[in-house]
């Protein structure tokens, strides 16, 4: 019961030509073929694009530090 022979996949390709004509079936798959080809030309076209820049300042980098913060944290520790 499980596997599909070659009975059932004629019998499926009847009825879906039955449903949907000479016609529209041949227009859907001219629109399927056209929707791939649309695909493909926009992944050709993310390839052009260049790289970002990189970042100047890293993320997590510590800021550098001046004279003032520094003078003020040796007060605090002796007083």
């Amino acid at each position: 019961m499980g596997g599909l022979s070659i009975w059932h996949w004629l019998v499926v390709g009847i009825v879906v030509m039955l449903l949907f004509g000479k016609g529209r079936f041949s227009d859907l798959m001219g629109d399927v073929a056209k929707g791939i080809k649309s695909f493909k030309k926009g992944m050709a076209e993310d390839e052009d694009i260049p790289p970002a820049r990189p970042a100047s300042r890293i993320e997590g980098q510590a800021a550098p530090v001046d004279g003032a913060a520094s003078s003020v944290r040796d007060e605090q520790k002796q007083g």
